[in-house]
């Protein structure tokens, strides 16, 4: 596919599909090469990871504590556990990532960012000008991708670039 691609962004989390998408993009994607006399960089992909804040991996917003408990208490330690936790997702998923660009002789750029994946997605494809979005899908069936709502369905509606969605060989949803 095309060989003026500056950069091709590759989103993943935790799931085997994601990093499916990343050796299909590898695989199939044709980065811009070095040309003697022009200025545009050589292409580069991108892999991006977004980590959930605490709040909402974790449920850290604790209620009050009922019959007249103290309304305000804080719990630095177990938001600091989690966080740390994440951390060491992180770390292993963008691992996992690099090995895989490793073994193909590729050489990458890593991107973590915190927050909501469908927005943080869609504000680096901006932020960065990217030239294509490369997606994992989960197949999630109709009920659940209803409620829960489908990150790669979102970028491919509001990404200001083309969006490449690679599903598992087999699936039809």
């Amino acid at each position: 596919m095309s060989g003026n691609l500056g950069c091709v962004i590759v989103a993943v989390d935790g799931g085997e599909e994601s990093m499916d998408a990343l050796r299909w993009a590898i695989d199939n994607l044709k980065l811009r090469s070095p040309a003697p006399g022009f200025t545009e960089p050589p292409g580069s992909f991108i892999v991006l990871h977004v980590q959930p804040p605490p709040t909402i991996a974790a449920g850290l917003s604790p209620g009050a504590i009922p019959f007249g408990g103290p309304s305000h208490v804080e719990v630095p330690a177990f938001t600091a556990a989690i966080e740390a936790h994440q951390g060491r997702i992180t770390q292993a998923i963008i691992d996992h990532a690099l090995k895989i660009c490793s073994e193909k002789n590729v050489n990458v750029k890593s991107e973590v960012v915190i927050g909501d994946a469908k927005e943080k997605v869609c504000e680096l494809v901006e932020k960065l000008h990217a030239d294509l979005l490369v997606m994992g899908s989960h197949t999630l069936g109709p009920i659940k991708r209803m409620f829960l709502g489908s990150v790669s369905n979102y970028c491919a509606n509001h990404a200001q670039c083309p969006v490449v969605v690679v599903k598992e060989k087999g699936t039809s949803s």
